[in-house]
């Protein structure tokens, strides 16, 4: 059988296998129900790259894509306990490192608190953006989309409370119509989904 034949193959069993249509498999991939058609067939051959996210998606491995195998031969579904285990493990990451910005706060107001006597509340305000930022960059480092709009709000408008009250004195309250339009346009980029050929 040739290359491109099992390849066709080994992906519709897979689907099959796993109860997908085609157009649920391209979402996963964020590719088109074409595309997946076209790879089904043998009609066209994935990339490199997208064969990669291909079997991760599937657990399996890029050189069990290309070989030939029996007959309705399809290995068992990935193991979620590895997954969960992987899943507690990047919590408990991206919580030390959002720790770490509250710890960090702490530092500075019990300093400035004992060697200048200034009462510094606004560092555990600061440290709501920060946090948000932490956690932004580790979702996009982990490729989960979930929750990003609610996170990138929070940090637009914690930012903007953040400035007006360290300049409340000079009656900034204006700032927050700048919120407005980045609101909106935060909400739109979410709603917008690409599509690859």
């Amino acid at each position: 059988m040739e290359l491109r034949e099992t390849l066709a193959s080994n992906l519709l069993t897979l689907r099959k296998a796993r109860g997908l249509t085609q157009l649920e498999l391209a979402e996963q991939l964020n590719y088109s129900d074409k595309s997946v058609s076209k790879w089904e067939r043998g009609d066209a051959v994935p990339d490199v790259e997208v064969l990669a996210r291909v079997a991760d998606f599937y657990g399996v491995t890029v050189d069990y894509l290309i070989r030939e195998h029996g007959e309705g031969e399809v290995p068992p579904p990935p193991d979620n306990k590895r997954k969960r285990r992987l899943n507690g493990n990047r919590l408990i990451i991206t919580l030390l490192a959002t720790s770490s910005v509250w710890i960090i706060s702490t530092i500075i107001y019990v300093q400035l608190l004992i060697w200048k006597d200034v009462n510094f509340w606004m560092a555990f305000l600061w440290s709501v953006p920060a946090s948000c930022v932490i956690l932004i960059i580790f979702k996009a480092i982990w490729g989960r989309k979930r929750y990003s709009v609610i996170l990138v709000s929070v940090f637009l408008w914690s930012l903007l409370t953040c400035i007006y009250l360290q300049a409340i004195r000079y009656n900034v309250w204006s700032i927050y119509f700048i919120g407005v339009p980045l609101q909106i346009s935060i909400i739109l980029s979410a709603s917008f989904k690409r599509r690859k050929k």
